[in-house]
């Protein structure tokens, strides 16, 4: 247990949020929805790469998987691969050829040769199902660290905060749009970057920088010993949990692709050859911050214990603000209290603009408009759906407070991997792909996915469920990705079948821009 100090922690965070919406101000989207949407596609590749890390580089990293590798070793580290080889796909299949497509959001892609109206609220009702799951989890973050960091221990109180976050997060989207947005993610994840090298600098100085000596103590503070430094400890037990972990495994690698708020930081940048150099800025940034927070997870079940870990508030995800403590002290800890909620605030914000971007852009301007809406009528749209999901997201993460939200992100990427990869994947790189298949690809990734999860142990039956006090659960996995997934596929490849032809002149069109940017926006 530590004795935090909540006036600094809070006074550290409070300093952090004026300074940024001082920034967000300055720098605010005043203009065109190009403006509002994608900051007029005027950030460079590095500018824009060290911003998507930034969106990833969420809560769930932070907290989450550093309380993972505390608790279960490397198994929770498997949490860490999944998420940085997945940008691989990005790299090589998707960012080039979306940014040559599209133009603010997923459904400018996905609809550019298929029927508008119907595609284009596929896409939405796609976007604001994952941006609010993701969001969720990332609001149960900001209830399990404020519960640690400022001495909030009651249900009510936690909620609070978590209103809190959520106002603040709103603020950022309706001042400051994508630009704005932008500039609080590259603040936060050169400070995020900054805090875990020295963090494991300094963990590394008190074992005399000998890893084998941590990794030692790491084992001698668990209960399962030795077993931390080998897969196995989480997953491998019984057939079952092998077969959960590749599932998992599949919504990690795939989702990445299909996240509406990475897809549609692509469009920042003002060409393909910037946005596939974001890829690469991002990549490393995120290379570099997984492999601080393996040391970060074995250092917290060194020095601080698996078991106070766990019996901490907020459970696994004190791991990363336990051993701060322990290292430097309330000073420390509440450099890491900031940071951390900066890591929440901004992933959220990012979110909440791609959800209500994508309702404003593709349900108001192309299905309900039918293409005719006003720009600035685009954008006041955006911004009252950001008031109505962050009010959404707020209730949600009250509801889930105290879950592992490293495992409530998996959740996020299974639905984008179900709904989203698969069909971006067909629209890009197969001609004959057409409306019906983009639709059942859709709709049978999201229904597959929530249905699963609905009668999963995640829900209900379990003692870690969102309801454990009855069972309803007949899924036995906990991620359903290694059935809505190839669902999704299935469902797309069919429905292409059974549908209507597709336009060749646009189909042709749709190859020669995504491979060239010629006629790009």
């Amino acid at each position: 247990m530590i004795d935090a100090n909540p006036v600094l922690n809070a006074g550290i965070f409070g300093l952090f949020v004026l300074i940024t919406l001082y920034i967000v101000y300055r720098v605010s989207s005043r203009g065109t929805a190009s403006d509002y949407f994608a900051a007029g596609g005027r950030f460079t590749g590095a500018q824009n790469g060290i911003a998507l890390s930034g969106d990833f580089l969420s809560a769930a990293s932070f907290l989450g998987i550093a309380g993972a590798i505390a608790v279960h070793g490397y198994d929770g580290f498997l949490y860490s691969i999944g998420f940085l080889v997945a940008w691989l796909v990005n790299l090589l299949l998707i960012a080039e050829p979306l940014r040559n497509t599209g133009r603010f959001t997923m459904g400018d892609v996905l609809s550019f040769r298929m029927r508008q109206r119907p595609v284009r609220a596929a896409a939405a009702v796609s976007t604001m199902i994952i941006s609010v799951v993701y969001m969720v989890a990332q609001m149960a973050g900001a209830g399990g660290l404020v519960a640690l960091l400022l001495n909030v221990h009651s249900a009510q109180g936690q909620a609070i905060v978590i209103v809190v976050v959520g106002v603040v997060m709103v603020a950022y989207v309706l001042i400051g749009g994508m630009k704005g947005t932008t500039w609080v993610q590259i603040i936060k994840t050169s400070l995020l970057l900054l805090c875990v090298v020295l963090i494991t600098l300094f963990l590394l100085g008190k074992f005399g920088f000998d890893i084998s000596s941590l990794f030692q103590q790491a084992a001698a503070n668990n209960p399962l010993g030795e077993r931390i430094l080998e897969p196995g400890a989480q997953y491998g037990q019984t057939p079952l949990s092998r077969i959960d972990f590749l599932s998992l495994s599949l919504a990690l690698v795939l989702g990445v692709a299909g996240l509406p708020h990475v897809l549609m930081r692509f469009y920042t940048v003002p060409n393909a050859p910037q946005a596939r150099r974001s890829v690469v800025w991002a990549t490393s940034g995120m290379a570099l911050f997984y492999l601080c927070t393996l040391v970060i997870g074995y250092g917290a079940g060194a020095l601080v214990g698996s078991e106070a870990v766990l019996g901490a508030p907020g459970g696994e995800n004190s791991a990363a603000p336990l051993l701060a403590y322990r290292i430097g002290g309330t000073v420390l800890l509440g450099i890491v209290a900031a940071v951390a909620f900066a890591t929440i605030l901004a992933v959220v914000a990012g979110l909440t603009l791609t959800a209500s971007a994508s309702f404003a852009h593709d349900v108001y301007a192309n299905v309900i408009k039918r293409g005719n809406a006003e720009q600035d009528a685009e954008v006041r749209v955006a911004r009252w759906t950001a008031l109505v999901i962050g009010a959404g997201s707020i209730l949600g993460g009250i509801l889930v407070n105290g879950q592992n939200i490293a495992f409530l992100v998996g959740l996020a990427f299974a639905f984008a991997a179900s709904a989203n990869f698969s069909t971006l994947l067909f629209s890009l790189f197969w001609r004959r792909f057409n409306t019906t298949g983009t639709l059942w690809g859709i709709y049978g990734g999201l229904a597959s996915c929530l249905v699963l999860v609905v009668f999963s142990p995640v829900v209900s039956g379990a003692p870690d469920a969102v309801v454990p006090d009855v069972d309803f659960a007949w899924f036995p996995l906990s991620n359903p990705g290694i059935v809505s997934i190839p669902v999704s596929l299935l469902c797309g490849y069919v429905g292409t079948f059974v549908g209507e032809g597709v336009s060749r002149r646009r189909s042709a069109e749709m190859e020669v821009r995504a491979l060239t940017g010629i006629g790009a926006s």
